[in-house]
């Protein structure tokens, strides 16, 4: 159904004012005192134990980084080591109310919160949970080297677990949270609530957003927390999230128990500072954090600034926003005002503040005064804060011995195990379904009652008609049937998998692909999303953590460069730095344009081939685009799934029979012979095969050259062995691309086959490709993208003189050094 929102001129044009309520500053002015009769003893102890375990944490990594010890133990730790000091009131506070339902995602400067919201975790889990949760974890490795430390109880045994696991982790040990892999600032324990940390300044606004998303439609219960800091919401990914997570559709258009703001905080981590920036002041123009949330819904994102050195001001925020959230009233953005005693990291010598700023706030440090609370309000003694300090230290301490023992945690072994990390790329897994036991797809029809299905079954499946001739474009089965089909086959089956992105609902993709699906799914299974790239993508990212599959669209391959991080740094990575703790079910589809000139026709496959973790696909006729699809869709690896412009209409030329009806995959890695041939093998990637064809055409009928075509269907992973294979029949190899030249994936391939089949090749390979200029209009088109006669001019000037022929183009090796010369 499609959306029914009318827009009334005489609404929209009508006088008036924007009216804004005002944003609380830190009005909560209580202490331990005053909150007696509302926390228990045990309550208000463990605040300060926890606190203290922080502060402690912290201490030691930063001893180690400037003195090569702690506590008189020599440690030289290389890795990063960005530290939250002043901070852990904040962090503590934010995780008082929180359970293992909520989940929390952070920022490079994350020690304070991981902990923090992990001995939360362990005062809620019964016993038997935690064991559970301990033993069960990387098959006890990391349980196994703390069950026999000193405890008093089970909960005794978590903390150490969560420390040394920490530490261990840091510290780049197998036996860490991640097996080493994430570090300082990727350091993560999903059983807890504790989601992924992230180098990338804001990067988890996005993420945080998505991990929402997942909650609200598969009814998940929890919150989710973006713990992000003052400076990053000057990054426009973080902006995009903001603005994401309060559309206007989820209150509007969604319904029944989907509607609703999403259940998400944005929580400013206000230290004053981005790296050397002064934020206000210098940097920034909000004055203050909280102002942000007036300009992106009505209601405000129920902004508040709360006084992040008081623990129990930031709990009681967190106890309001968070049934705010739960009652869908989101999204939230809480302004938690704090400071970081330490400089951004041991190597910053503060040059940007003064001596005096920064004992001054030291001078209001919230573990002392919080203490003084503590005995002023007769709950606790000195001598009992006293004694918790004395373990808060030992049990540091004792967790550090173990994390730097050498032989207790070792570190990953990569001269025994040299393809340890490598196997840890891609999971390579099939899932049906990501859904719960006993969850079925919401959907509006049974897919056989869906009209685009109904219309599909009546086309021909293939593409040449009884006399030879192509069957008519409104007779025949596209290649956007083709990823139809698989599509809404897994919509069907995976009642997780959502999709958008822009442009999705009522139009149906801007090629026309998800035509049909606007009937048969409801809107919180495929919406339009704003023209938020970074959002776009950063958010599937975190649906995919929090366990779902996301299929998102940028429509224009040139708008990767929008969502470059979330593409490279995010979607790529998160599985190897999770040590496959995590699977990222995520597929973008983006498509490859002409007509449309400099910013909207490239072919951008190498940039995403060029960065390790992501699969690559680029189908080019139905029967492929299908296979591929579905084996994308049941997939559990990240894959950026390319599509050419020019063949969406093109029929099945190739797969004897047409493309069936049925459910089939095709495995990525596996290149297609879509001619065979003797003489010369020619390599193509997406639309430039239907050229080649033609090129192979005229060599064998003009000059009776047989030329083998083979179409890669995947970069990555690639099929060297076909192409190898191929090679030591012919001894010739073209590869084609409608990519530029320079940097393709093309001219990797070349290389590659060059040292592989070198023994078995009479010529060099040679790349044909596209100009290395911007993309001109589309009258001019055919100067740029590789031609047939381009082809076949390449043959006889570098590999195998045609008698007979007359270059089209100037081939020669003065023009390519000229060309080179001019960086053309």
């Amino acid at each position: 159904m499609s959306k029914q929102l009318f827009v009334d001129p005489n609404e929209r044009r009508a006088s008036g004012y924007i009216h804004f309520e005002d944003i609380p500053v830190n009005q909560y002015k209580k202490t331990v005192k005053d909150e007696l009769g509302n926390f228990t003893k045990e309550q208000f102890v463990n605040i300060y134990r926890d606190m203290l375990t922080l502060r402690e944490f912290e201490s030691m990594i930063n001893s180690i980084k400037i003195t090569g010890e702690y506590c008189g133990i020599a440690y030289n730790h290389p890795g990063p080591a960005h530290l939250s000091m002043g901070q852990e009131a904040a962090a503590v506070g934010e995780a008082f109310h929180l359970d293992v339902n909520d989940f929390i995602f952070g920022s490079h400067r994350a020690h304070s919160d991981i902990l923090a919201k992990g001995l939360s975790a362990i005062e809620k889990l019964s016993d038997d949970e935690l064991l559970d949760i301990m033993k069960g974890f990387l098959d006890g490795k990391t349980y196994e080297v703390i069950k026999d430390e000193p405890h008093d109880s089970v909960k005794d045994i978590a903390i150490n677990f969560l420390l040394y696991g920490a530490m261990a982790e840091i510290f780049a040990r197998e036996t860490g949270f991640n097996r080493g892999l994430g570090g300082s600032m990727h350091t993560f324990f999903t059983p807890f609530g504790i989601y992924p940390n992230n180098a990338i300044v804001g990067g988890s606004g996005t993420i945080a957003m998505g991990a929402a998303l997942y909650k609200r439609v598969n009814r998940k219960p929890g919150i989710v927390i973006a713990n992000i800091g003052d400076g990053s919401l000057g990054r426009g990914p973080v902006l995009e999230a903001l603005n994401m997570s309060g559309m206007g559709q989820l209150t509007q258009l969604w319904q029944d128990d989907m509607k609703g703001g999403l259940p998400v905080m944005f929580n400013i981590v206000n230290n004053q500072y981005g790296m050397g920036g002064q934020t206000v002041g210098e940097t920034m123009g909000y004055d203050m954090p909280a102002r942000m949330g007036a300009g992106f819904n009505p209601n405000q994102m129920l902004a508040e600034r709360v006084d992040g050195f008081n623990p129990l001001a930031v709990i009681e925020a967190y106890g309001r926003k968070k049934k705010a959230l739960l009652e869908g009233k989101g999204p939230a953005l809480l302004d938690v005002v704090t400071y970081r005693f330490a400089g951004h990291s041991p190597s910053d010598s503060s040059s940007y503040r003064t001596k005096e700023e920064i004992e001054a706030w030291q001078a209001q440090d919230p573990i002392i005064e919080y203490r003084k609370q503590l005995i002023e309000a007769g709950v606790a003694t000195e001598e009992e804060c006293d004694a918790i300090v004395e373990k808060v230290k030992a049990t540091n301490l004792r967790n550090f011995k173990l994390a730097i023992d050498e032989k207790i945690s070792p570190r990953m072994d990569l001269v025994a195990h040299p393809d340890e990390i490598a196997d840890l790329m891609f999971t390579n897994g099939h899932v049906e379904s990501y859904g719960a036991p006993g969850q079925k797809p919401d959907v509006n029809m049974p897919m056989e009652e869906n009209p685009r299905v109904q219309a599909i079954a009546k086309k021909e499946r293939w593409g040449i008609d009884k006399d030879g001739k192509p069957v008519s474009k409104n007779k025949v089965y596209q290649l956007r049937d083709g990823l139809f089909e698989a599509i809404i086959d897994r919509f069907y089956k995976d009642p997780t998998l959502v999709s958008y992105g822009e442009d999705v609902r009522d139009w149906g993709g801007a090629f026309a692909v998800y035509r049909g699906l606007t009937e048969a799914l409801p809107y919180h299974r495929l919406f339009n999303s704003p023209i938020s790239e970074s959002a776009i993508v950063g958010s599937a990212v975190g649906y995919a953590m929090a366990g779902g599959r996301a299929l998102v669209e940028l429509m224009y391959c040139d708008f990767l460069g929008c969502a470059g991080d979330e593409v490279f740094n995010q979607m790529a990575k998160w599985q190897a730095m999770s040590a496959d703790v995590l699977q990222m079910p995520v597929t973008l589809r983006v498509s490859v344009g002409s007509k449309y000139g400099a910013q909207h026709s490239q072919d951008w496959t190498s940039l995403a081939a060029h960065i390790p973790g992501l699969k690559i696909a680029f189908p080019a006729s139905p029967y492929d685009a299908k296979g591929l699809m579905a084996t994308t869709l049941a997939g559990t690896d990240p894959v950026v799934f390319f599509e050419s412009q020019r063949i969406y209409d093109v029929g099945e030329q190739f797969h004897e029979g047409g493309v069936p009806a049925e459910y089939y995959e095709i495995p990525f890695g596996k290149a297609d012979i879509k001619r065979p041939g003797k003489d010369i093998t020619i390599l193509t990637f997406g639309a430039v095969l239907y050229r080649a064809l033609k090129a192979a055409d005229e060599l064998k009928d003009k000059y009776g050259l047989e030329a083998e075509v083979i179409d890669a269907r995947t970069l990555v992973p690639f099929d060297y062995e076909t192409v190898i294979e191929s090679v030591k029949k012919t001894g010739r190899l073209v590869i084609v691309t409608d990519a530029c030249e320079r940097g393709s994936f093309a001219s990797e391939v070349a290389r590659q086959v060059t040292e592989m089949a070198f023994d078995y090749l009479d010529a060099p390979p040679v790349v044909v490709a596209s100009k290395n200029w911007i993309t001109p209009a589309h009258e001019l088109e055919e100067a740029f993208f590789p031609q047939p006669s381009w082809i076949i001019d390449a043959i006889n000037t570098k590999i195998l003189p045609i008698p007979g022929y007359e270059n089209v183009t100037d081939q020669s090796l003065a023009t390519k050094l000229r060309n080179e010369s001019k960086g053309v």
